[in-house]
């Protein structure tokens, strides 16, 4: 019997390592998994490198991770924001990394992870900073820029509803980036704030197939935030 389930979010990243690259999804803290975040910070694995779409807000979820100093890199393509405070403060002394990515760049770059692609050509960026030391090539009369795939160790992200299988469903834009680093991954962590018997979730509703998550956690309705 397939059973992806787990009893808690600190069970679930409990063996994600130092020096791990970490997928977390959310655009700002809509679809960002607060609590796997949380217990990620409590079993205290260091030296990670973090993708996401921005550097965090505020005092919760990814910014507290920043806070802790628990993050050697980051790749995402806003890192300032008005309350980004933590990944300022660390950013000027020196204790973090920076790869700054175009959002449509990022987005194909994780998708070509988890497709199996060697690497993309793209537009974006050409003839700026991005693309420097990077190879380019005309094609149709278009300039492009080579970008190869980002692939992690474990992806962390949160859906509306889950079955034992690990199938998915989201809640409107909370979706964002979470279907592509399921993919992308090779483990798939996804907390939900309900886990459903299997046949409960239209098949046609399922973005994120069970294939590509391999652990699932109910926080429930209550304990979730926003």
């Amino acid at each position: 019997m397939i059973d992806k389930t787990f009893p808690s979010c600190a069970a679930a990243v409990a063996d994600i390592r130092d020096g791990a690259t970490v997928m977390i999804g959310g655009f700002g803290t809509a679809g960002m998994p607060d609590q796997l975040i949380d217990a990620l910070i409590e079993h205290g694995a260091r030296e990670l490198t973090i993708v996401n779409n921005n550097a965090g807000n505020g005092e919760t979820g990814l910014a507290a991770l920043i806070k802790h100093k628990r993050v050697r890199r980051i790749v995402c393509s806003f890192p300032r924001q008005s309350d980004s405070q933590h990944f300022d403060a660390a950013y000027r002394a020196g204790e973090i990394e920076l790869e700054l990515v175009p959002q449509g760049n990022l987005a194909a770059r994780i998708h070509a992870a988890g497709n199996g692609l060697g690497a993309i050509f793209t537009p974006t960026g050409y003839g700026t900073q991005l693309a420097q030391g990077k190879e380019t090539r005309e094609i149709d009369g278009r300039h492009y820029v080579l970008e190869y795939p980002i692939h992690a160790d474990v992806a962390l992200i949160k859906a509306h509803r889950g079955d034992r299988w690990g199938n998915l469903v989201y809640r409107k834009t909370a979706r964002n980036f979470g279907p592509l680093m399921a993919m992308a991954a090779k483990c798939a962590i996804a907390q939900v704030h309900e886990v459903v018997e299997l046949g409960a979730l239209d098949p046609e509703t399922v973005v994120t197939p069970g294939i590509f998550v391999q652990r699932v956690i109910a926080v429930g309705h209550k304990e979730a935030r926003a």
